[in-house]
């Protein structure tokens, strides 16, 4: 969206083009997700993060054991980009789940597709955030509009129906 790396020859209208083919393919992928967002003014200390996010992951993977508990195996990739985040995966997906039963894999969003889509669902998330809080960035405005009702129509609310 940014136009940076790999993108960054191309204009907007080409990048935009993109975005909206990766949502067509999202839309029709198979999977279910779950987001969590915190503000840093809610939580104290790296600790404290680790902690809550540890506590509603275990709560959500309990609320929805019925579902993990019917596959053989459970892949977690992660790209290891934040050590509170992955301290706290870690600690909640062991202690719900058999640690037989579960794969760790160190992912990348070039080398999977499925990744790609979970960073997309974080974005939209994020923005909806910024949307609700009045701070959206230039670039959140060049790409989604300045509209939040047709921001959630047109890429939100598509994409939610695959929400946990």
């Amino acid at each position: 969206m940014n136009g940076h790396d790999d993108y960054a020859a191309l204009g907007l209208g080409e990048r935009k083009r993109l975005l909206a083919a990766f949502e067509g393919l999202a839309r029709r992928l198979p999977f279910s997700y779950k987001v969590f967002a915190y503000r840093r003014s809610e939580v104290s200390s790296p600790e404290a993060f680790i902690a809550r996010f540890k506590r509603d992951l275990v709560n959500f993977l309990t609320d929805n054991l019925e579902f993990f508990q019917g596959f053989d195996r459970v892949k977690i990739y992660y790209d290891n980009g934040q050590q509170m985040v992955t301290s706290a995966l870690h600690g909640a997906i062991d202690f719900t789940l058999s640690k037989d039963a579960v794969l760790y894999r160190l992912a990348s969003a070039q080398d999977y597709r499925l990744f790609q889509t979970v960073d997309y669902l974080c974005t939209l998330e994020l923005t909806d955030v910024k949307y609700r809080e009045k701070c959206l960035t230039e670039t959140d405005v060049k790409v989604f509009g300045a509209d939040y009702q047709a921001f959630k129509k047109n890429h939100l609310a598509r994409i939610r129906r695959k929400a946990m």
